[in-house]
């Protein structure tokens, strides 16, 4: 899941869900998506359906999402905005088998980019640079990453329930509200294909149900006949490109000397990454999910050259809060609202 404008840490490596599409612009890319303006689309809303469909909870919501993302092959053009007025496009082509997922999505918007993943492993080629960058995202989950964890305790912080009906790239889809119980997470309304659960579309809502950011597909073939394995073979970099590999290497927040006097209910640690062998050598991700949003906690060494400007950001759902930690600068983003970043930046403390 991308890329973007903001703080430094962002780059090291992006959430998941944008991943994809556009370098935090609107997010991290993938942001994740859409068309026309954040008040059209609140305003349009979903026509109401007749007669009712059964009632599933929220992880049974999800898991039909999950599933249907893993196991269907389809070709799409997917379009990302924010209420900020960023906006990103993008070809999307997935392919599965009984043993790998792969996915090729190439950018329509900015800079010419192809990101091609297999399972964990990610290619990205940058053809003006004629450069090839590879790593492994473990905790990079099949698009759209709607489960982080494998945990049932969504249920504990979320609702759901189906509102209606509604088209989308002309497959017709069930409207289902995925709501926060607590302050500390966004809801989300999605458009979810009746037949087989795939994720059509996409809003990520604030607290007054306001939307911050949509994803949408606005052209989609289902059941496309790819195969996984010729879609792999585009992994390989030209002949001639510059291979660069990521230097992010796992580690343990307490080996890295850090921990959380308390974190946020839900949140729990997912992984962590240390930074070498470049101008960002030392910089500690650790990452949190409750299972639908997540949070990255970016950790380095103090630079008064470079570090000036303590505060809180946004950009459509994603939120940055930058913060000075003794000798230890804090960059902690998330799809979460400013509170929440509050709370993981309060409570951080380094223990060696």
């Amino acid at each position: 899941m991308p890329p973007s404008k903001g703080p430094r840490g962002k780059r090291f490596m992006e959430s998941p869900r944008l991943v994809f599409l556009l370098p935090q612009a609107a997010r991290r890319l993938l942001a994740v998506w859409a068309l026309g303006s954040a008040g059209l689309v609140a305003a349009q809303g979903a026509a109401p359906v007749a007669g009712a469909a059964p009632e599933r909870g929220v992880n049974e919501w999800l898991m039909r999402m999950h599933e249907a993302s893993r196991q269907r092959n389809y070709v799409g053009t997917f379009v990302v905005s924010s209420n900020a007025g960023a906006m990103s496009t993008a070809r999307i082509w997935h392919a599965c088998d009984a043993e790998q997922q792969v996915e090729r999505v190439e950018s329509l918007t900015g800079a010419p980019r192809s990101t091609l993943r297999r399972n964990d492993e990610v290619v990205t080629l940058w053809p003006e640079k004629r450069v090839a960058r590879t790593e492994r995202r473990d905790s990079l989950g099949v698009f759209p990453d709607l489960l982080k964890s494998s945990g049932t305790a969504i249920a504990e912080f979320y609702t759901a329930r189906r509102t209606g009906s509604d088209r989308v790239a002309g497959y017709d889809a069930d409207v289902v509200h995925i709501a926060p119980k607590d302050g500390l997470r966004f809801g989300y309304r999605i458009w979810s294909e009746k037949k087989t659960g795939l994720v059509v579309k996409l809003q990520t809502l604030g607290g007054g149900g306001e939307v911050l950011e949509q994803a949408a597909f606005s052209e989609l073939q289902l059941d496309a006949p790819l195969k996984a394995d010729k879609l792999a073979e585009l992994m390989a970099p030209p002949p001639g490109w510059r291979v660069e590999r990521s230097d992010a290497v796992k580690t343990d927040a307490a080996a890295e000397g850090w921990a959380l006097k308390a974190s946020p209910p839900g949140f729990k640690p997912m992984s962590c990454y240390r930074r070498r062998g470049s101008a960002a050598e030392g910089t500690v991700q650790w990452i949190f999910s409750d299972g639908l949003a997540s949070v990255s906690l970016f950790i380095e060494g103090y630079d008064r050259q470079r570090h000036l400007q303590e505060g809180l950001f946004a950009a459509g759902a994603s939120q940055t809060l930058t913060r000075r930690v003794q000798d230890w600068w804090l960059t902690a983003v998330g799809e979460v609202p400013p509170q929440t970043l509050r709370a993981f930046a309060q409570n951080l403390e380094r223990r060696k």
